[in-house]
C-alpha cells in the first residue's frame, strides 16, 4: 500500500530535522572559528581558507563512506534483515579507519606539495603548512564519524548523530576559543581542537555500534568479504564526488590567483555556502535513507512519492534560505572579518550565492535519491558531464576584473556566478533528466 502523503511527510521530517542539526553542526562551528580566526588578519584567514580546502577536499572525497553505507544498510533493513543490516554497516566503519590511517600518513607527507599548488604568499602558504600537519592527525577519527553516521542512517536513526555532533562541534568551538586566544597558540590552536574534538566524537560512535552490535548478535569484526563488498559499492560514488571536488577546488584556485584579499572573501563565501548546502542536503540524507528501504521492500510507489515530496520541499527550503541570507548579507561580513575591503566585497556576492539556493536544493534532493538507489554509475558519469560544462564558465571567471577598495569584486561575483548557476544548473539538468527515468529503481536487498 503506497504510503499517504500525510505519513509521508511525517517521514521525512522524522529522519530530516535531525539530520539536519547534525549536518549544520559542523558548518555552524567552522563558522565560529573562521570568525576567531578571522580577527588575526587576512593572511591568517587566506591560510585557513587555504588549508580547509584541502583537508576538506580529502573529507570530502571520501564522504562516500556515509553515502554508500546510508543505503547498503537501509535496503537489508527494508528486507527485514536488521543483524546483516548492523554487520554490513561496521564493515564499512572498518574500512574508514583503514583509509583514515592511510590517508593520515600521506597527507603528512604530501602538505608542502599540496599547499604549494595554490599561488599563495609566503606568510599565507606556510600559515596552511602549520594547519596541515596538525589537522592531519584527526583524519581517521572523522572518517570513522563519517561511516558511522552513515550506518545509523541506514538504520532510520538521524537523532543519535546530532546528538553526538552537538556535543562534539560545541566542545570544538570551547576548546578552539582556548586554545586560540587563551593559550595564544592561534591558527595552530584551531587544527589542534578539532582534532581532539573529532577523536571524542569517535569514540562515541565505536561504543554506540558495539552496543548495537551486542543486541543483535552481529559481529563486530571486520569482515573481509563486507570490507569488499563495501568497496566495490563505493567506486562509482567516488569518481562522482572527485568531480565534485575538483569543481570546488578548481574556484579556490581561481580565488587564489586573484589575490590575498579575494581569497579570504572567498573562503568566508565558500563556508557560508557549505552551510547552507548541508542545511539542504538534510532532505536529501531522508531521500537515501526512505529510497534505500523503499527499494529494500521492493515498494516502488513509495520510492516515487518520497521522490516528488522531497523536490517539493526542497524548492520551499531553498526559497525560505534564500530571502533568509539575502537579509542577513549585510550583517555577515561584520561579523566574519574586520578587514574593510573584505567586508565590502562580501555582500554583493553572498546576494549572488542567495538567489542560487533554490536551484540547488534541487540539485542535493536528486542527488541523494539515486545515491539512495545505488545509482552510482550515473551519477558518477553525469558528474564528469558537468565538469567538463563547468570549465568554461571558470575560465571567465578568471578573466573578470573590476576593483573596489583594492579587492576584485568583478571577479568575486564571476566566481560565484560560475559555480552557482553555471555548475550547479549543470548538475540540475542532468539529474532531472535522470529522475523521468526508470533505470534508476532497482528492487531487492542488493541492487
Amino acid at each position: 500500500m503506497a504510503v499517504r502523503w500525510d505519513s509521508l511527510d511525517k517521514r521525512i521530517f522524522a529522519l530530516a530535522l535531525p539530520a539536519l542539526g547534525a549536518l549544520i553542526a559542523e558548518p555552524l562551528f567552522l563558522l565560529t572559528d573562521t570568525a576567531m580566526v578571522g580577527h588575526l588578519g587576512a593572511t591568517t584567514l587566506a591560510s585557513l581558507g587555504l588549508a580547509s580546502t584541502i583537508i576538506t577536499t580529502a573529507v570530502g572525497l571520501l564522504i562516500f563512506l556515509a553515502y554508500a553505507t546510508t543505503p547498503i544498510v537501509a535496503r537489508r533493513l527494508g528486507a527485514g534483515d536488521r543483524r546483516g543490516a548492523i554487520s554490513a554497516g561496521i564493515d564499512g566503519v572498518w574500512l574508514a579507519l583503514g583509509l583514515g590511517v592511510a590517508l593520515g600518513a600521506l597527507g603528512h607527507i604530501a602538505t608542502p606539495t599540496l599547499v604549494g599548488f595554490f599561488p599563495a604568499s609566503a606568510p599565507v602558504t606556510q600559515g596552511a603548512i602549520d594547519y596541515l600537519q596538525v589537522s592531519w592527525w584527526g583524519l581517521p577519527a572523522m572518517l570513522l564519524v563519517i561511516a558511522s553516521t552513515g550506518v545509523l542512517r541506514g538504520l532510520q536513526d538521524t537523532t543519535t548523530p546530532l546528538y553526538v555532533a552537538l556535543a562534539g562541534f560545541s566542545a570544538n568551538a570551547a576548546l578552539n576559543a582556548v586554545l586560540i586566544y587563551g593559550l595564544g597558540l592561534g591558527l595552530v590552536g584551531s587544527a589542534l581542537g578539532t582534532v581532539i574534538a573529532q577523536w571524542a566524537m569517535a569514540a562515541v560512535f565505536v561504543v554506540l555500534l558495539g552496543k548495537e552490535a551486542r543486541a543483535h548478535q552481529a559481529t563486530a569484526r571486520p569482515g573481509l568479504v563486507g570490507i569488499r563488498q563495501s568497496a566495490a559499492s563505493v567506486g562509482w560514488l567516488l569518481l562522482r564526488t572527485l568531480s565534485l571536488r575538483i569543481a570546488l577546488v578548481a574556484t579556490v584556485l581561481v580565488a587564489t590567483s586573484m589575490g590575498t584579499p579575494e581569497l579570504a572573501a572567498w573562503h568566508i563565501v565558500f563556508t557560508v555556502f557549505s552551510l547552507m548546502a548541508l542545511a539542504l542536503d538534510a532532505l536529501a540524507i531522508a531521500g537515501q535513507a526512505l529510497v534505500g528501504l523503499g527499494l529494500g521492500t521492493g515498494n516502488l510507489a513509495d520510492v516515487r512519492h518520497v521522490t516528488a515530496r522531497l523536490v517539493r520541499w526542497g524548492f520551499l527550503a531553498g526559497g525560505v534560505l534564500a530571502v533568509g541570507m539575502g537579509l542577513l548579507a549585510p550583517l555577515l561580513p561584520l561579523m566574519m572579518t574586520s578587514d574593510a575591503g573584505v567586508r565590502g566585497a562580501l555582500w554583493p556576492v553572498l546576494i549572488l550565492l542567495a538567489l542560487t539556493l533554490p536551484l540547488a536544493a534541487y540539485v542535493f534532493v536528486l542527488d541523494g535519491v539515486l545515491i539512495g538507489a545505488g545509482d552510482g554509475r550515473y551519477l558518477a558519469l553525469s558528474g564528469l558531464v558537468n565538469l567538463v560544462m563547468f570549465v568554461p564558465f571558470l575560465w571567465l571567471a578568471s578573466q573578470v576584473e573590476w576593483t573596489i577598495s583594492g579587492v576584485n569584486l568583478g571577479g568575486l561575483l564571476a566566481l560565484q556566478a560560475a559555480f552557482g548557476i553555471g555548475y550547479i544548473g549543470s548538475r540540475a539538468l542532468t539529474l532531472g533528466l535522470r529522475r523521468h527515468q526508470d533505470g534508476w529503481m532497482v528492487a531487492g536487498a542488493t541492487r
